[in-house]
């Protein structure tokens, strides 16, 4: 396939692709016989982003949800009537995302039945960790009987209406919706400039697996798509779809023994796959490199978010060869609350970017949609700003160039050159007009 008619670098040039990658990148490329040609109409070509922590199924359930946290909801009276105006599903229930307890404090079920009692409402924590029911919700889901650690009950044995880490469950007892299209998500991404996307949601069961690869196959999902909630013993590679890391949630609610933890990154290692361990906290990270440190580090191990990340820590990250991946974008979506809610100690440990470069650490970004901002271009904002809401700064020594930001949003970061992925994207001024994925037009 002939790209012609693009800019590169500022150059009118020509790009071939062979295969899966360009082949060359010239004014002097000439068509040949049989070749497929593609006029962009004088766009600029990049290389395309590479989102590497997202949730395809929950941010397109989020797309059919209503916002419950700021800015849309700043208070209680505010998260009422949008509670009361939202549609319904087709079993009766309003779902909500994004609720921070700025809006109305730590809502249990009975605090939610004082705003809104009229229909079963489910409410996502803008974490992503917690579920939030009322008291309708909590009878429909037969929580007074149910069994599962995550949901939270009070000394008398009666369920709260918050239940943690417990998506699946909870999928499991509504009343079955089945997985969301994903095509919106895949058109949603493609007009930001991502060609490819990480999907970190844990422990994939095989329901999940085969609507994520359907989706890939029939190109609702164009991008490549790595999947690190691929069970262990299972190896997925198709057109476009790999197999990544294991992942392993260390939940701040409740963290593991470090002999458990270890058993499972060991048992990872054992049939080659390395681990992309969820690590919040100071604590979460500090058990996750001893756990690590114990069971030997794979080179390819991955920390995901590393939201606080102590000093001290900085050369642990580096011997154990470890990537960071991480969401600037956090800073300006909620940094005002972080700044306000951590240890003063901590603020310039929030997520980390220059420091851990400079020590040799790799540092990947990411959005964590739905949970945090997809679009790359704000992502790459927050890192080179690092400004929250309130005009703070949060980390001034942690700034990026704009460079910098943007080549830790692709992969690899050397951006087209002969021989890379041929993952391109074609721009004018109005946005994405072509996407090229593995060497296929997708757009």
């Amino acid at each position: 396939m002939l790209l012609t008619n693009v800019v590169v670098e500022g150059i009118p040039a020509r790009i071939r692709i062979a295969g899966e990658r360009i082949d060359a990148i010239s004014a002097d490329v000439h068509r040949r016989p049989g070749e497929q040609v593609v006029d962009c109409g004088g766009g600029v070509a990049e290389p395309g982003y590479t989102d590497h922590h997202l949730h395809l199924h929950a941010l397109a359930a989020a797309r059919r949800s209503v916002r419950c946290g700021p800015p849309e909801v700043t208070d209680g009276a505010g998260l009422a009537a949008v509670l009361a105006a939202a549609p319904a599903d087709e079993h009766g229930w309003v779902r909500g995302v994004g609720y921070s307890e700025t809006v109305a404090g730590e809502l249990d079920s009975d605090s939610l039945d004082r705003l809104y009692a009229a229909r079963p409402v489910r409410i996502s924590h803008r974490s992503g960790a917690m579920w939030l029911v009322n008291g309708l919700g909590a009878r429909v889901l037969g929580l007074d009987d149910a069994r599962h650690p995550g949901i939270e009950r009070r000394p008398d044995g009666t369920p709260t209406g918050r239940i943690f880490r417990a998506d699946d469950w909870l999928r499991k007892r509504l009343p079955s919706n089945g997985f969301p299209d994903l095509s919106a998500v895949g058109a949603e991404l493609l007009s930001l400039g991502i060609t490819s996307v990480t999907d970190a949601t844990p422990d994939l069961d095989t329901a999940a697996l085969e609507h994520l690869q359907s989706a890939a196959a029939s190109g609702a999902i164009p991008q490549r798509l790595h999947l690190l909630g691929v069970p262990l013993g299972r190896n997925i590679t198709e057109h476009r779809v790999t197999t990544g890391p294991y992942k392993i949630v260390v939940a701040d609610s409740e963290l593991p023994n470090l002999d458990d933890l270890t058993d499972r990154i060991r048992a990872a290692h054992n049939v080659g796959r390395a681990v992309a361990v969820h690590c919040v906290t100071r604590e979460a990270l500090i058990l996750t490199l001893a756990a690590l440190d114990d069971a030997g580090a794979s080179g390819h191990d991955r920390i995901e978010h590393a939201a606080i990340v102590p000093p001290d820590l900085i050369d642990d990250l580096c011997r154990l060869r470890v990537t960071v991946v991480t969401q600037p974008g956090f800073l300006a979506d909620r940094g005002h609350d972080y700044l306000r809610d951590v240890d003063p100690s901590d603020r310039e440990n929030l997520y980390r970017c220059a420091s851990l470069m400079a020590a040799g650490v790799p540092v990947a970004l990411s959005s964590d949609a739905p949970y945090g901002p997809l679009d790359p271009a704000e992502i790459i904002d927050a890192a080179v700003t690092r400004r929250v809401a309130g005009g703070e700064i949060a980390g001034r020594s942690e700034r990026l160039t704009i460079d910098e930001a943007a080549s830790r949003l692709r992969t690899p970061a050397i951006g087209l050159r002969r021989g890379s992925l041929a993952d391109i994207v074609i721009r004018d001024a109005a946005g994405v007009t072509i996407a090229v994925v593995a060497g296929e037009v997708v757009r």
